[in-house]
């Protein structure tokens, strides 16, 4: 038979925004290795599908790459549909890349299907523009937190004029901070870190680039969040502030802790 694995990206967590070719995917199912940050909601596309948790998550007990590999080829050689499900987009800090090429050199097909990453949506929920007209004429993606230690080229992400979305950042604020401010960013840099993006328990805390730190401490920031760093976490609020004046700058965010709003 031929064997054939589908990664599917679930998305951050609302099922509501799942692709329809990933219901597809999921409907199709006879096997599914699900990652721990995949909401349990999208599970109901496939309710007659085995379900394999292989979860990893920063600082708990994970499942192996290579355990993961293995479970992949084995059911995808026996003729059954597979599904490899991811939290966010497969291809965005998700292994996506490493786990199809790997199925690839064994013979398998392999078939990749986008889902929302936690940076677009989180930042969407909380009126963030990752680019605008103006204000920024890019974004990029970065994480924190990599396999080899490898370090990051922080001049150039302070000097590039781009909107920095940071995965896995939670436990590097400090560094994060000090990195940038070295490599030229200005401390007043806004900053929103959003947590649990798009579910409903979403929170989200803003500050500056000085104070994300404390303000994070503060507000109690958990993972999973991400950073969004620039002009851009500030200029709708701005916008809006020029509108409606002292009444809307008063009003307190949703879910925000005190002293964590600019």
């Amino acid at each position: 038979m031929n064997a054939k694995v589908w990664l599917v990206g679930a998305g951050p967590g609302d099922p509501e925004l799942l692709t329809l070719k990933a219901v597809r995917a999921l409907r199709e199912a006879e096997v599914v290795l699900i990652d721990d940050l995949v909401n349990d909601a999208v599970l109901e596309h496939c309710p007659t599908a085995r379900i394999i948790a292989v979860g990893k998550r920063g600082g708990c007990r994970s499942t192996p790459q290579a355990f993961i590999h293995r479970l992949m080829l084995r059911y995808a050689r026996q003729g059954q549909c597979v599904v490899r499900l991811k939290g966010g987009d497969p291809c965005i800090f998700g292994r996506g890349g490493e786990e199809a090429q790997w199925l690839r050199e064994r013979g398998v097909e392999v078939e990749l299907v986008n889902g929302i990453t936690a940076g677009l949506a989180g930042a969407t929920q909380c009126d963030i523009p990752l680019t605008l007209r103006g204000v920024a004429r890019g974004v990029t993606l970065v994480t924190a937190h990599t396999q080899d230690d490898s370090q990051l080229n922080w001049q150039a992400l302070a000097q590039g004029g781009t909107t920095l979305v940071i995965y896995m950042g939670v436990a590097k604020l400090d560094e994060i901070r000090d990195q940038l401010l070295a490599g030229g960013m200005a401390a007043d840099m806004p900053v929103a870190m959003i947590e649990n993006a798009s579910l409903p328990e979403q929170r989200e805390c803003r500050s500056d680039l000085m104070s994300m730190g404390n303000d994070a401490c503060r507000f109690g920031l958990k993972s999973p969040a991400i950073l969004v760093i620039g002009a851009v976490a500030a200029a709708v609020e701005n916008q809006r502030s020029a509108a409606f004046g002292s009444a809307y700058r008063s009003r307190p965010r949703a879910g925000a802790a005190a002293g964590c709003d600019l």
